[in-house]
């Protein structure tokens, strides 16, 4: 096995969906989602799931999927990134939701298969800031600079700056929290949206950053840390450009893993510069991006836990 670098790992937590749809709980705060016509929705969203995962599979990085149950109806499921996060500490982090039916997905299945193959130190529960009506969604709401011990995290209805700011203590992580906005004047509401943190450089939608004093916060913290920023484009981001992941194969291959829709959005300059680094990945995720309102990113959790090696 090679080594596991901080920023990435080679185990990916998937839900392969059972009743997907559009969202109309999310769709309010989601300017990404519309709903596709036709109604093989689910059953086009399971195609796409099961050639991404065998995609992954076929580069040699490990992919637990868990199948959703179709009760209680969760037709977001598909995005686990949002509501689990796990930690090379052993511990796994549960995260407030915006939507009602988005709770759902905390599904004790689900931490109980992670747990079968996983050592689980300790559950670091935050879901109950849903109460008090703010959230904190995952590593949606926040992209991790794991290596630095930073969180960059955009605020919106779904990214509180207090339970983000609560999160980075109880992990030791600085927090840097700023707005971004849509070409619309909206705010954007992931920051795995417009931003991806590798090991070596960030993509990152700066224009959306409209306070020029937030904006060079983000640009010079980046910076410090060595890596190269790529710039994405609000259009590119709109293709879901900024919903990339970099991960590793068993051998410690590094690759960074989009949408088909996103990397036809890449300039050549883009995928050149990407490519130094990395090989790319990309599989068609079109129903998935179009009624879900998220992509590649959203739909692997990694798992920085450590293995059980109940697979020899």
């Amino acid at each position: 096995m090679g080594k596991k670098s901080t920023q990435t790992t080679n185990n990916i937590l998937m839900i392969r969906p059972a009743a997907f749809g559009f969202n109309a709980e999310t769709a309010v705060n989601n300017a990404f989602q519309k709903a596709s016509e036709g109604d093989n929705v689910n059953s086009k969203a399971q195609q796409e799931f099961d050639d991404f995962v065998s995609l992954l599979r076929q580069h040699d990085i490990n992919v637990l999927v868990i199948n959703d149950t179709i009760s209680p109806h969760t037709p977001d499921s598909i995005f686990p990134n949002n509501w689990v996060s796990n930690h090379g500490d052993g511990s796994v982090a549960l995260y407030p939701m915006f939507a009602n039916n988005r709770r759902k997905e905390r599904k004790k299945g689900v931490l109980e298969k992670v747990a079968k193959d996983f050592t689980v130190s300790s559950i670091i529960d935050f879901s109950n800031y849903e109460d008090k009506g703010v959230f904190l969604e995952g590593t949606g709401s926040m992209v991790i600079d794991r290596e630095n011990n930073i969180a960059y995290a955009c605020l919106s209805p779904r990214t509180d700056k207090s339970v983000f700011e609560e999160f980075c203590r109880k992990f030791h992580y600085k927090p840097v929290s700023f707005t971004a906005l849509d070409q619309n004047k909206k705010e954007i509401y992931h920051t795995n949206v417009m931003m991806c943190v590798a090991d070596k450089f960030v993509v990152i939608c700066l224009e959306s950053i409209d306070n020029r004093e937030e904006r060079n916060i983000v640009y010079q913290t980046i910076q410090q840390t060595g890596k190269l920023i790529i710039e994405i484009s609000f259009d590119q981001m709109n293709h879901f450009a900024g919903n990339m992941l970099q991960v590793q194969n068993n051998q410690g291959e590094k690759f960074l893993v989009m949408s088909t829709q996103a990397f036809n959005s890449l300039t050549g300059e883009q995928i050149a510069k990407l490519e130094s680094f990395n090989s790319i990945i990309h599989a068609p995720l079109f129903t998935i991006e179009q009624n879900g309102g998220g992509s590649a990113r959203c739909m692997m959790a990694e798992i920085f836990l450590s293995p059980k090696n109940t697979n020899g």
